[in-house]
């Protein structure tokens, strides 16, 4: 597996000092046993995030995006494979180095609706972090603390929300609170899952400055979750973004280079799938993203070989056999991709990709509406 943590001292100085990663997994894997299968959620992932580095994961619903967060964030365990955390196995760690990698490492959920204990006030969820790890110790300077947090979300004014419970605040006001939480310890690595899903537009851009000002000025690390390719270029746009389907890593490098010069077929899907309001432009997308089929695979039932080959203009029969492995794509592009046809293509390729192509074009025609829903129904691929 070829390494993923590009050289990115130019951009990162922080990151140029400290060679060992914050957060590394190295060939992880989680299997999950349902009604006597085997579900692989994740399959052989590498990737690694250093102080000051974003890396934006990407892909459909049911790619592996939060189970790889989950792993990384120590929510669970690999079947196979290596976490770890400045250098040290997660698995191998003393009660001490657990504690202190639980307070550096902090994950916002996806779901505040969930995530947020109903029996607690927005006080006491803010509170709690910071007196069972010291950071504030009397009663002043905790309700010091949480103003600040509350008002770092934009929860203004404080006194306002402090005494709340969940049930009594909006999807956005829970989730500015969920926000809120995370940042409670300062962590060095932080997590997002969605964490800007339900906010305004203004709220949510406002949020990821901020969340970019603690990346660039406090050295903090962030795997950033989306379905939202515009939320990926937006904040990720010095960092690295990796595409995920079926639990595999099929593209990832610098975000500038993925959201421009895509290389993948499904990056390129993706992207096709994307809105456009301009009609003349939109017209000139192709129907479904240009895939042969809007069905995606079950994990319980995978193709061989590659797993995107059902739904790729450009499969070949080679495809159907062999298993793609990430690999730097020849001619000049930074980025790693998982496609035989792009990263070793064949003499005679040209005449069957385009015939590939055709057959993708008209299937993809029929599919329709239907294949734009599965990949990006709402702004959401």
């Amino acid at each position: 597996m070829p390494e993923t943590t590009p050289d990115s001292s130019a951009q990162h100085p922080a990151s140029a000092q400290q060679a060992v990663p914050l957060i590394e997994l190295d060939d992880a894997s989680q299997v999950f046993h349902v009604k006597g299968k085997d579900l692989p959620a994740v399959s052989d992932v590498s990737l690694s995030v250093g102080p000051g580095e974003v890396l934006c994961l990407v892909g459909e619903s049911g790619s592996g995006k939060t189970t790889t967060a989950r792993l990384a964030a120590g929510l669970a365990s690999p079947t196979s494979g290596t976490v770890r955390y400045e250098g040290k196995d997660l698995a191998e760690m003393t009660r001490a180095e657990r504690r202190e990698y639980r307070r550096a490492v902090q994950y916002i959920h996806q779901d505040p609706y969930a995530s947020l204990n109903p029996i607690r006030s927005v006080h006491s969820t803010l509170a709690i972090p910071l007196k069972r790890h010291g950071l504030a110790r009397t009663t002043a300077e905790v309700d010091e603390r949480v103003d600040e947090l509350l008002t770092t979300v934009d929860l203004t004014p404080p006194g306002s929300y402090s005494a709340k419970f969940p049930h009594q605040m909006s999807g956005g006001q829970r989730q500015r609170v969920a926000v809120a939480r995370g940042l409670t310890l300062s962590p060095r690595l932080l997590i997002a899952d969605e964490s800007t899903s339900m906010l305004d537009v203004s709220i949510r851009v406002s949020l990821l400055n901020m969340l970019t000002k603690l990346r660039t000025e406090d050295g903090v690390g962030f795997i950033y979750i989306t379905h939202d390719l515009a939320l990926a270029k937006y904040f990720a746009w010095e960092g690295r973004t990796a595409v995920m389907y079926l639990g595999k890593i099929v593209e990832v490098g610098p975000t500038q280079q993925v959201i421009n010069n895509p290389q993948h077929p499904y990056t390129k899907a993706l992207l096709e799938a994307v809105p456009e309001p301009d009609p003349e432009l939109a017209a000139q997308k192709k129907s479904g993203g240009g895939l042969v089929s809007a069905e995606i695979p079950s994990l319980s039932d995978l193709p061989s070989g590659c797993t995107f080959h059902p739904r790729c203009p450009l499969a070949q029969d080679r495809c159907r056999e062999n298993v793609p492995v990430l690999e730097p794509v020849p001619g000049g592009a930074v980025q790693d991709v998982a496609c035989m046809v792009v990263t070793n293509p064949l003499p005679d390729a040209s005449a069957g990709s385009a015939a590939s192509g055709a057959a993708g074009s008209a299937a993809g025609s029929a599919a329709g509406p239907a294949a734009g829903s599965a990949t990006g129904g709402g702004g959401a691929p």
